[in-house]
């Protein structure tokens, strides 16, 4: 499987148009921090590539990308920078004539169908509550705790011969022990990361920062690890004391399983 890294921000994105720390005005000039809302982009050889969020940033990751149709999605939870961009798709598909297919657990279905209900004229959405498969690879997802902001999901990948395993985890905090098990065994975690270390109160916060990140991961061993969901608080331009197994991910970045 070849991953690229899409997006690496945070809800936000950066730079935050109301912001002129010194992180969103390097982002303005050379772009080091220019983050669009995370995403990733999956593909596998002879299968359609497979889209893993589809927030407001859509357009602009689809054109860098130099994509010009996505005929299925996986999608994380119904927050905006995750599904903001679901409008475009599908308008998209509409032009195309080709009605692509949206895959989510039921209880996300329900929300993005109550914010976005013409979307289904254009989109089949289809419940993976119970997994599915992309290839030889079988996907699984579970709901994550996700602070102040409620729950997302995460998604395990794992390969069906080869035995690799990854992970994607781009909004959790605090996750029980239950929900960290999955997270167990693999060759590569993808893990939200907002701040390097976030100094607000644990009640009004969402996603880990990287300091706790470093915790999860000295707990649960992945051979290697990528921080995203990142956001003004982190400088592309600094050298974090991060063990060697973990990056930043940067858009374009290309991972191959």
């Amino acid at each position: 499987m070849r991953i690229t890294v899409l997006g690496n921000g945070d809800s936000m994105g950066t730079p935050r148009v109301y912001c002129e720390c010194d992180v969103c005005m390097e982002a303005r000039s050379s772009g080091a921090n220019r983050r669009y809302r995370s995403a990733v982009w999956l593909e596998e050889d002879t299968l359609p590539p497979l889209l893993l969020d589809c927030g407001p940033d859509w357009r602009t990751q689809m054109e860098r990308l130099r994509a010009r149709r996505v005929e299925h999605a996986l999608i994380t939870h119904a927050h905006m920078d995750h599904i903001a961009g679901l409008t475009d798709w599908a308008d998209s598909c509409r032009w195309l004539g080709e009605p692509a297919t949206l895959y989510a657990p039921e209880e996300v279905l329900a929300l993005i169908r109550s914010r976005y209900p013409w979307v289904e004229t254009q989109l089949e959405l289809v419940a993976n509550d119970e997994g599915m498969d992309y290839g030889q690879w079988a996907i699984r997802t579970w709901k994550v705790n996700h602070g102040k902001n409620g729950y997302s999901y995460a998604y395990r990948f794992d390969h069906k011969s080869s035995g690799k395993a990854w992970a994607y985890c781009s909004d959790a905090i605090n996750m029980s022990d239950e929900q960290i098990e999955p997270l167990k065994g693999l060759d590569l975690l993808f893990l939200g990361t907002s701040f390097a270390e976030e100094p607000y109160p644990m009640e009004t916060r969402s996603v880990y920062d990287m300091k706790e990140g470093v915790g999860l991961a000295e707990r649960i061993k992945p051979k290697n690890v990528v921080f995203t969901h990142l956001s003004h608080d982190v400088d592309a331009r600094t050298v974090y004391p991060l063990p060697p197994y973990i990056k930043l991910a940067e858009t374009g970045m290309v991972i191959e399983l």
